[in-house]
């Protein structure tokens, strides 16, 4: 199981500034097969700088979702921090 993107990422407008949500289309590798899915998913920046990042898939996926959820969160985060995200 591998992310191999996120494509048609859209900032949702949120009032609170250290608050940030988006909505996406994810590309997964499961089972070696390429399967697209709808994810929303929010980053908030807690008051020490900590990032917490939430992910929701809302399609249904025939595999686990705690690995699914975690390498989304890690590839959130990459994404994050090189500045691909919508401002």
């Amino acid at each position: 199981m591998r992310i191999l993107e996120l494509k048609q990422i859209v900032r949702k407008d949120v009032p609170i500034y250290y608050r940030r949500l988006f909505s996406a289309t994810a590309v997964m590798e499961l089972l070696n097969k390429s399967s697209e899915y709808h994810v929303d998913f929010s980053i908030e920046t807690k008051p020490t700088g900590h990032k917490e990042i939430s992910i929701t898939v809302t399609d249904p996926i025939d595999y686990p979702m705690l690995p699914v959820i975690k390498e989304l969160k890690q590839f959130v985060d990459k994404l994050d921090n090189n500045g691909g995200l919508p401002g």
